[in-house]
């Protein structure tokens, strides 16, 4: 019979799991070693700060509380509807312009009683004149006015004489080119000769220079 051809060794499955185990072995025994190596020398001492420095001394004072401050005194006799008219009020002055008596007539289109919306514009910290001048700069923005114009729209807004005369008084505006401003929107209106317009803006409060100002420099 014919014997089987005998593979070569290197050919063999337990051959390449011997070997496969002596380098497993071989590689782990390294590890070992390498694991022991500086295990005997002795470790560095941890560095820390010389425990004789002392800590800086800095200038600064020490904060203490303000004593002399008061107290925000509350009105414990304040309704919440009085409270939320306050509340309110605030808040319309923080987005537009108001006079005393137009904030007081929007509070009570709120709902609030006409008692709550006088205690809320009487116990605001508000400087009424000042509003004069923020209201009418924003009137300004919108449209041309004549001084005297604008002091009769600020008092139907509710100023009184005194604000609304501080208002057009400490607002920055050339009156002249206001007249211009307010004859071309009258052209954009409808047609106009030189001396109707002339006459219209006088009409408006504008003196007879600005009145005839605003013509030369629109061109009629």
């Amino acid at each position: 019979m014919d014997t089987k051809k005998k593979k070569p060794i290197y050919k063999r499955w337990w051959f390449w799991l011997i070997v496969v185990v002596v380098v497993v072995i071989a590689l782990s025994g390294g590890n070992k070693d390498d694991k022991n190596v500086g295990q005997n020398e002795t470790p560095k001492p941890i560095e820390t700060p010389e425990e004789t420095s002392e800590p800086e001394e800095t200038n600064e004072p020490e904060e203490t509380p303000d004593e002399t401050s008061d107290p925000v005194e509350e009105n414990e006799d304040e309704t919440l509807s009085q409270k939320n008219a306050v509340r309110k009020a605030e808040e319309y002055l923080r987005v537009m312009p108001f006079s005393k008596g137009g904030l007081a007539e929007q509070l009570e289109f709120e709902g609030f009683t006409s008692e709550e919306a006088d205690y809320a514009v009487n116990s605001i910290d508000v400087d009424w004149a000042e509003q004069a001048v923020k209201k009418g700069e924003q009137y300004l923005g919108l449209m041309g006015f004549s001084k005297s114009g604008l002091i009769e729209q600020l008092e139907f807004e509710g100023f009184t004489s005194e604000e609304a005369d501080y208002a057009v008084n400490n607002i920055e505006v050339d009156w002249k080119e206001q007249a211009v401003k307010k004859g071309e929107e009258y052209l954009d209106l409808m047609s106009f000769s030189r001396s109707g317009l002339i006459e219209q803006l006088e009409f408006d409060g504008f003196t007879k220079e600005e009145a005839t100002y605003a013509a030369d420099e629109i061109g009629l």
